[in-house]
């Protein structure tokens, strides 16, 4: 077995419960779709397409709303602006990939999947095969799911019921433990956190994303600023 295979069986490994989490809330975003008259093709290419999980549940809410298409781009645009940031994190870990793979991997990179990269990045640098046994089934498996939910409308039971709408949360949650470093990590993200819900609790949109994440983003470069000094 070849380093590529084996760094992309690796990343598989390490990704799975990911892989499982995906399929029923992009089968929910499906099904909701179904209802805003979405076909199952439609919505499959939507999902492969835009691949961003917390913008099409905000898309397909404003779907038909009485708003202008102009609004709808820029709300997507603004919960996005964060892969701005994740991509400006994850590169730093990328020199041992050549070039032009770099632009294609960030298409295929999500929440869960950079939270997984930077943790395997603290022990190592990040490989092709490893990224890519990461990120690239989670791709397949929500647009997939997504049709699959489309298809099957409202006969799916809503995911609520069972909790599995905290799914994404949970799995991030145990993620990010991973990065735990003592008081220092906890000032990050109790300062992300509170900035967060500040926004979400006093600004309109999707601007709490946004701004929890450059909360956090401050406080690690004054924290490191300080050890630095």
């Amino acid at each position: 077995m070849n380093s590529f295979s084996k760094d992309f069986k690796s990343g598989i490994g390490d990704a799975w419960p990911m892989f499982l989490a995906y399929v029923p809330i992009a089968a929910l975003w499906g099904t909701l779709a179904a209802t805003k008259g979405f076909s199952p093709l439609e919505a499959m290419l939507m999902s492969a397409f835009l691949y961003a999980g917390a913008s099409q549940f905000v898309a397909i809410e404003m779907w038909g709303a009485a708003q202008s298409i102009l609004l709808l781009i820029f709300t997507i645009f603004i919960i996005n602006v964060r892969h701005v940031l994740y991509a400006a994190s994850i590169s730093r870990h990328m020199g041992g990939i050549a070039s032009r793979w770099h632009a294609a991997l960030m298409y295929i990179l999500t929440d869960e999947a950079w939270a997984l990269l930077e943790r395997k990045a603290l022990t190592q640098p990040l490989t092709l095969g490893y990224y890519l046994g990461v990120a690239f089934p989670l791709w397949p498996t929500w647009f997939l799911s997504s049709a699959i939910g489309a298809f099957i409308g409202k006969q799916l039971p809503d995911p609520a019921l069972i909790g599995l709408d905290f799914a994404f949360a949970a799995m991030f949650i145990a993620i990010l433990a991973g990065f735990w470093k003592g008081p220092r990590t906890g000032a990050v993200i109790i300062a992300s956190a509170a900035v967060a819900v500040l926004a979400r609790t006093y600004l309109s949109g999707a601007w709490y994303i946004v701004l929890g994440g450059l909360a956090g983003v401050a406080v690690a470069a004054l924290l490191h600023r300080e050890e630095a000094v």
